[in-house]
């Protein structure tokens, strides 16, 4: 661990969801941590890609009080005719304009806490991790971009005997993954291609560290689920679905599911927020008799196939 103290020690959370049962077994609570080193067009938590805090502006919530514009110490807020507007190219990201908002229309996109601060939000849920075999998630962005506070914080969960589980691309130092291996009991494992240069186009990183991190679990017995995102006219045919099943086939012993998850469009709302484009914003749902047919290369080496 850091040579910092445990209270030194600080995570830029984005987000607390509580009652989640789709990140892992049981009813859990899923911790979401700013940052992330690729760049998926398609992501549909875009305030966990930046790893500093960000303001958000909901101009459906906006009253035209004009006390944003008095707060803001560099004086780059102004109002039109549509709301709130904010120069990001001036914005200090201090928050001073979301504490003068009465109407919370405008909000910082995450918090810094400290593993203790973190762990007692997720005591309150304790009962229910232990009812429905259930636990502790850390998600993102990249939950691995905050190593620090990542590790000391399962530890944490690991003393009070939480199941713990790391939702990770796969895409960061293999130390990094050896440093959280004792105190993680799941790894949900992101693959988005087969082919390399469709991985970079989609995220714009290579997949050679993916593949060998997973191995590296694999060889130490971690246990792990793999997560293939299904996006419309990236990985959605057959020749991608048949190149990750190639990949994954040899390890198929050491891999407890595949899940294949259907793209959406919910997190539009989050770009807007953002004052950023959305690159998937005309993309449609995949149906769910597409879905079944991608799944096809998986079901013979794998017993757990699942369609979400």
């Amino acid at each position: 661990m850091s040579s910092q103290s445990s209270n030194q020690i600080r995570g830029l959370i984005s987000d607390i969801q509580r009652f989640s049962i789709h990140d892992g077994p049981g009813i859990r609570t899923t911790v979401f941590l700013k940052g992330c080193p690729l760049a998926c067009y398609w992501c549909h938590n875009p305030e966990t890609q930046a790893a500093h805090p960000q303001i958000m502006i909901h101009r459906n919530l906006c009253i035209r009080c004009g006390n944003c514009v008095n707060a803001c110490p560099v004086g780059c807020i102004r109002l039109d005719a549509d709301g709130v507007r904010i120069d990001r190219s001036k914005c200090l990201q201090c928050g001073a304009c979301a504490r003068a908002c009465p109407a919370e229309a405008l909000k910082l996109d995450s918090r810094w806490m400290t593993p203790a601060e973190t762990l007692s939000v997720l005591r309150v849920d304790a009962s229910f991790y232990q009812q429905s075999g259930g636990g502790v998630t850390f998600s993102g962005g990249e939950a691995l971009t905050q190593i620090d506070f990542l590790q000391e914080t399962l530890r944490l969960c690991k003393s009070e005997g939480y199941h713990t589980t790391v939702d990770t691309s796969g895409y960061c130092e293999q130390a990094t993954l050896e440093r959280i291996l004792p105190f993680t009991d799941l790894f949900l494992y992101d693959l988005k291609a087969g082919d390399d240069a469709t991985h970079v186009r989609g995220t714009g990183k290579h997949l050679q560290t993916i593949h060998d991190n997973l191995r590296f679990l694999v060889q130490k017995g971690a246990a792990i689920y793999i997560r293939i995102p299904i996006i419309p006219g990236f990985n959605d045919n057959d020749e991608e679905m048949g190149k990750i099943a190639a990949f994954l086939t040899p390890m198929a012993n050491a891999i407890a599911r595949v899940e294949l998850l259907p793209f959406h469009r919910l997190g539009i709302v989050k770009y807007e927020a953002l004052d950023r484009a959305y690159k998937a914003a005309d993309l449609a749902p995949v149906s769910q008799e597409r879905m079944r047919r991608l799944a096809r290369p998986f079901y013979t080496a794998f017993d757990q196939v699942e369609i979400g």
